[in-house]
């Protein structure tokens, strides 16, 4: 399970920025084409978050959809998956506009 060591790296990034003060929320933003489980992260954080800063924080994930763009028809589109083709015209090789985010977007401190 890789959302271990990804926890793991995030814990360790809010530790960092919150410069010896106690988390008590963490906000992720998680793309759904990301290849990160949200259940996951959330079920390891507890665990990871032991004996540090953020040990007792809320974590708060929002998800962010896939999209995409078409570089045929410059369709723009909701998309589930890396490899999908364009709804519109069927081509492939779409640009991703949003849905790989792995990222801390908030931090609340004591």
């Amino acid at each position: 399970m890789h959302e271990m060591s990804i926890t793991q790296s995030v814990v360790e990034i809010c530790e960092g920025h919150a410069a010896g003060r106690k988390v008590i929320e963490v906000v992720l933003e998680i793309g759904e084409l990301s290849g990160v489980v949200p259940e996951s992260v959330e079920f390891c954080f507890e665990a990871c978050t032991k004996g540090t800063l953020l040990e007792g924080a809320k974590l708060t994930i929002e998800e962010v959809s896939g999209r995409g763009t078409c570089p045929a028809c410059h369709g723009e589109f909701p998309l589930q998956s890396l490899f999908s083709p364009c709804p519109g015209c069927g081509a492939f090789g779409l640009a991703i506009v949003s849905g790989e985010e792995l990222r801390v977007k908030e931090l609340e401190l004591e």
